[in-house]
């Protein structure tokens, strides 16, 4: 028992041991917090129970306000690429409508300018062939651009005189399709009775007749058309000539348009165009004249009327890639299968699959090669959109447009991996540009 008192007394001691220490401390963190803050909150009294081993309470430490970060820190890396790439696609979609919306406004120049650009990609070999040949150059562009005027010419007068002088026989010969069509419905299967037939026939020419002023209207709008396409032809004839004669220096001109900075791979990059360019015509002009041959030599040999200015149309058809080719070889089935009937459109059918098909695994290959390669999704989509945007004339440019813009990009990424600095001026240490433009 005398044991306890003795450890009474030693914990008693060690308790006001701690007491003094716990308020010297306390005593040394007031005066810290007197010298920072003006006006310190006062020290709430130690609770007696605590620890020897407390740290001061929490409520005499200043409290400091947490810092927010800021909002595009927190924002995740792929929200911030897709948006940075959203606007940037908004700017180019804006960029392209206005640039729509202008060449709308000036369709027609438009499209005489890109015809005369594809006419003077079919004709440059031949005038840089006679100045080669000493020929001056004003000499060598009037010849070739006569020439040329006057082949495209009499081919159009050619087609219109075929139409003209077999419209008769070809009225008959419809007729008589017609009626074969007639007796054939009235003892096919279909159970078709005369009334019927004569029926619909009455349904067609009330349909004419409500419809008068439509097609009178439409009659109108065909001569406004046909004045377009005179100033059109006339427009796409000027600029011919001079794209012709003064190519090079059109060019030249152009490119002063273009930004210092990118002015050396546009200079690169357009006689690559060019080349594609004349490349795409001189290749689709042979295989347009090789399937306009075999395809007419075809139905002329199974008794089809009007069978060159067929031809004449499956050659101006085959223009447009995919779409024409179908088009005019279903207007040769449409004239055999009226004019001489089933049999005969059957055998007209095989023709042009057969043609088709060696023009698209062998001679589209082989002629066009790989610098005019576009793909078949591309060719339909692109052929659909220039249709949709500006009718035949916008089907016949959207693929060679393709072609060009696949050969401009292509060259536009390997000189700018080549040169990340940029380089010297191809104008005068690479090709000198396009002959035309």
């Amino acid at each position: 028992m005398s044991r306890v008192p003795q450890w009474l007394g030693r914990i008693g001691t060690r308790l006001t041991e701690m007491g003094e220490r716990l308020d010297e401390r306390r005593a040394e963190v007031e005066k810290e917090h007197t010298d920072d803050t003006p006006s310190p909150p006062p020290p709430e009294p130690a609770p007696e129970h605590d620890e020897p081993s407390a740290a001061p309470t929490s409520s005499t430490t200043p409290v400091v306000p947490a810092i927010r970060p800021e909002p595009a820190s927190v924002v995740p890396w792929g929200v911030r690429v897709a948006a940075e790439a959203g606007w940037r696609l908004l700017v180019l979609a804006g960029t392209l409508w206005v640039l729509m919306r202008v060449i709308s406004a000036v369709q027609l120049v438009v499209f005489a300018f890109v015809v005369a650009l594809l006419i003077t990609a079919l004709l440059q070999p031949a005038v840089a062939r006679l100045t080669r040949w000493g020929m001056p150059r004003g000499p060598a562009t009037a010849l070739t651009a006569i020439l040329g005027f006057v082949v495209m010419g009499l081919i159009g007068w050619f087609v219109t005189w075929q139409v003209i002088e077999n419209t008769d026989q070809l009225s008959d010969q419809v007729q008589d399709g017609v009626d074969e069509l007639r007796n054939w419905l009235l003892n096919s299967p279909f159970h078709v009775t005369d009334k019927q037939i004569n029926k619909i026939a009455e349904n067609l020419r009330d349909a004419i007749g409500a419809n008068t002023d439509e097609i009178t209207s439409a009659g109108l709008e065909g001569v406004t058309v046909i004045v377009e396409a005179l100033t059109g032809i006339l427009l796409a004839a000027f600029s011919t000539l001079f794209l012709l004669y003064d190519g090079k220096r059109i060019w030249e001109w152009s490119l002063k348009l273009v930004p210092a900075a990118a002015r050396p791979g546009v200079a690169g990059a357009g006689p690559r165009a060019w080349r594609t360019l004349t490349a795409y015509v001189r290749g689709t002009v042979i295989v347009a004249l090789i399937d306009a041959i075999f395809i007419g030599l075809g139905i002329y040999f199974l008794d089809v009327p009007m069978a060159v200015p067929l031809a004449v149309f499956i050659f101006l058809f085959s223009f447009i890639p995919l779409v024409g080719a179908v088009a005019s070889g279903a207007l040769a089935v449409v004239v055999a299968l009226v004019t001489q009937g089933v049999f005969t459109a059957v055998l007209v059918v095989v023709v042009v699959l057969a043609v088709q098909q060696i023009e698209g695994h062998v001679l589209q290959p082989f002629i066009l090669g790989r610098a005019v390669r576009v793909h078949p999704l591309a060719v339909v989509l692109s052929v659909a959109a220039g249709g949709m945007v500006a009718g035949i004339g916008g089907a016949v440019v959207a693929v060679p447009l393709v072609a060009v813009t696949n050969t401009v990009v292509g060259y536009l990424h390997s000189y700018s991996q080549a040169h990340p600095q940029g380089g010297a001026t191809a104008l005068g240490s690479g090709p000198e540009g396009p002959q035309a433009p």
